[in-house]
């Protein structure tokens, strides 16, 4: 899907997104449309490339964070004593997490651009990937790196967080995406070191914060005097996986429908994908970045061997990741009992 819930199926963030001018070009670029009526067809190559980045679909997660990061925005606009309410973006591997934090990144820069007037330079959204085994230091130069501010070795921590904090204030940051939260661990010296510099930004960039990562309940993140203090400041929201079904609903046909007909192939069934919703939910675990590979991959093997349609057969024949193969298992046909014989 082309947003890295919109889904990204790769639910990954490309790194060039990790710099101002990368996600500017994330944000403008064309998103990849499915076929309509009447357009002249398409060539191998370009479906090729059609599903290897397939449409954005809105997910539940990603209406959920987007509402809440407008209201949170507003909320704290005019706020400058304390840090700004934040979010936190949370569930299982391949749920959505960073295609959803894309997706309300991508909605706020656009908006921006909308309104700014002619000439405007200023930096509506900055993305920032937590490195892994982060330090103060290290997490100080990725939000260094997203708006080039130039550093070096002989550079203090406190050296860099000031030019941070006054760059991010000048460029009019008003929303920091910060992914794979997961990665601080204060209960480690560094880690700590780490979670407390990121406090410290937050009371100093007058910008709204939103963090995503795996299961953050779950980690150090919420333990302690540091935890009780982010738990605090921030909402949370749950990016678990698509149930089969919710009260009357059935979300993760729906999905599946709206993934369906985005499909660029000349000989699919239309209703065969839904119809595979109990199989696919039990292959994928009801996970969306998993369901999204899967489609994927099945559409450009159709395409290459000629079949240009999706079966069951050609859905079990594609390898997912380990999550997903882990929790598949097809169950093996039970055999019948034989009766015993009476006289």
């Amino acid at each position: 899907m082309n947003s890295p819930d919109a889904t990204h199926p790769s639910g990954a963030a490309a790194p060039a997104v990790t710099t101002f001018d990368g996600f500017a070009r994330f944000a403008h670029a064309s998103p990849p449309t499915p076929p309509r009526p009447g357009d002249a067809p398409r060539s191998m190559e370009q479906r090729l490339a059609y599903h290897s980045q397939f449409v954005t679909v809105r997910t539940p997660a990603i209406e959920t964070l987007s509402r809440s990061v407008r209201t949170l925005m507003i909320l704290g606009r005019h706020q400058s004593v304390t840090a700004r309410p934040s979010l936190i973006l949370t569930g299982p591997a391949t749920t959505g997490k960073t295609t959803a934090l894309l997706q309300v990144g991508r909605t706020c820069h656009l908006a921006h651009t909308r309104r700014a007037p002619a000439g405007d330079t200023s930096v509506p959204v900055a993305y920032v990937l937590v490195p892994p085994a982060a330090t103060a230091k290290s997490l100080a130069g990725e939000f260094a790196r997203y708006l080039g501010i130039p550093t070096t070795a002989r550079m203090t921590q406190a050296q860099i967080t000031t030019a941070v904090c006054h760059t991010y204030t000048a460029a009019g940051v008003k929303l920091v995406l910060l992914d794979e939260i997961h990665r601080l661990n204060p209960r480690t010296t560094s880690g700590a070191e780490a979670a407390d510099w990121l406090k410290d930004v937050t009371e100093r960039v007058p910008a709204t914060f939103v963090y995503a990562g795996i299961d953050v309940t779950s980690t150090a993140l919420f333990s302690g005097v540091r935890g009780a203090q982010l738990a605090g400041r921030a909402s949370l929201i749950d990016c678990t996986a698509l149930p089969a079904r919710h009260g009357t609903k059935e979300p993760f046909r729906d999905l599946i429908a709206a993934l369906e007909q985005a499909l660029d192939l000349h000989a699919h069934r239309p209703g065969s994908l839904p119809r595979l919703t109990p199989y696919l939910h039990e292959r994928t675990a009801g996970r969306i970045g998993s369901l999204a590979r899967l489609i994927r991959q099945a559409a450009i093997e159709a395409l290459l061997t000629g079949h240009e349609r999706i079966t069951k057969t050609s859905l079990e024949a594609v390898r997912l990741d380990h999550l997903a193969e882990e929790h598949y298992r097809p169950r093996a046909p039970q055999r019948r009992r034989a009766r015993p014989h009476t006289t």
